[in-house]
């Protein structure tokens, strides 16, 4: 198989995708591409500390052989002379040379000021004995010399740079990332806001004028059911005008009754949906008053509840409960539906996100946003069994 026909074969099952597989795919590859340079960066970073490292015990060697023929050199003075230059160019790794007593002879590059601390040398002998294999200086009769030393100051920021580097790399794009979704998010709430306001205004214009044909129809045909009806869907359109109308601007929140307010909903949604949906709820005996918008914290409901239909196929059982704590009041909703992926729980709620083929994808997308944003509460899937049901939970503060 060429490159040509694999690339083709990509791009067909990505474009089969969803939006949220998309994102999710796209994070996968960015992650696997950030591990890869990773993993190259601190290679390379290894090779070169290795290289460093055997340069560094080369250089200690060759002190350790100057040190050697110094005590035992019997040659002229200007042989001594270069061997002192060998042992004095050392200016950067840390070297401690000591007798049969382990008692210090000589060091090199470690700090002066401190080397009379007992505890901060013994404490540098052990990170060399641990570091690096100590070095032997026979003498002769006997006498041993040992040289022991530790990695330099540039070797050892050299094995920190890597990940210094990539700490820094993952901040930046942490913080790209997080300007770039609230630049985002900013320009979605200016989609939703616009939308909202063009739709509302849009309605508003053949809805009062339904509403003035209805009074024509009224007057002549005062009795007639047909026309009663009629005047209560387009009340209803009115009711969808208001939301839209709330959407786009900041709605005011009143003390509503939310035993009310799920009634009217279960009996609206009763009148509209097929007789094989049962509508059940557990509601507090005493009327409960909670601040909301009652057009907007309906459509919630209502959204919830077309869900549910759809995920039973429309036929099944819908249960409200509504539960009252210290501060806060919760609204379970639960169906008996086809049920939700533990990995979908908070993908239903991202906008565009559609089970159905010909769905929007915005329902429990504008729940969310009433809810969270609106009315400073919480909406979540608490739980959901396969072919079992699906129970959302609304949390309001009272």
């Amino acid at each position: 198989m060429d490159i040509a026909t694999i690339l083709i074969s990509l791009f067909s099952i990505f474009s089969s995708m969803s939006i949220y597989q998309k994102k999710q795919k796209w994070k996968l590859y960015l992650f696997l591409f950030g591990l890869l340079i990773s993993s190259g960066s601190l290679f390379y970073t290894q090779q070169l500390v290795d290289l460093l490292s055997a340069e560094e015990r080369k250089k200690v060697e060759l002190w350790a052989s100057a040190t050697s023929q110094l005590v035992n050199s019997s040659i002229a003075d200007a042989d001594l002379s270069f061997l002192l230059k060998v042992i004095q160019d050392n200016e950067t790794v840390p070297v401690v040379l000591l007798d049969n007593d382990s008692t210090v002879v000589s060091y090199r590059n470690l700090d002066s000021t401190r080397v009379s601390d007992n505890n901060y040398l013994k404490r540098e002998l052990d990170i060399m004995r641990e570091q690096h294999e100590t070095i032997i200086i026979d003498l002769g009769d006997g006498k041993k010399n040992f040289i022991v030393y530790k990695d330099s100051t540039i070797l050892t920021k050299l094995t920190y740079f890597p990940y210094v580097q990539l700490a820094v790399v993952f901040l930046f794009i942490i913080i790209s990332y997080l300007a770039f979704s609230a630049s985002r998010k900013a320009e979605q709430n200016q989609v939703w806001v616009g939308l909202s306001k063009e739709t509302a205004h849009q309605l508003g214009t053949p809805t009062s004028s339904l509403l003035a044909w209805i009074e024509l129809l009224k007057d002549k045909f005062p009795d007639n059911e047909y026309i009663i009806e009629m005047q209560r869907d387009v009340q209803r359109l009115e009711h969808i005008t208001a939301r839209f109308s709330n959407i786009g601007s900041l709605p005011v929140l009143k003390p509503n009754d939310l035993n009310e307010l799920v009634i009217s909903n279960i009996d609206y949604l009763k009148s509209r949906t097929s007789s094989h949906v049962n509508y059940t709820y557990e509601l507090p005996v005493n009327q409960l008053f909670v601040p909301t918008n009652y057009a907007l914290f309906q459509w919630v409901v209502e959204n919830i509840c077309k869900n549910a239909i759809d995920a039973m196929d429309g036929k099944g059982n819908i249960n409200f409960s509504i539960k009252e704590q210290m501060s806060r009041v919760i609204i379970d909703i639960t169906d008996t539906g086809k049920g939700i992926p533990r990995s979908k729980f908070k993908t239903v709620f991202k906008p565009g996100y559609s089970t159905k083929s010909r769905g929007w994808g915005l329902g429990l997308s504008l729940a969310k946003r009433i809810v969270e944003e609106y009315h400073k509460g919480k909406i979540f899937v608490l739980s959901s069994v396969p072919d079992n049901g699906t129970t959302f939970r609304i949390v309001l503060k009272k």
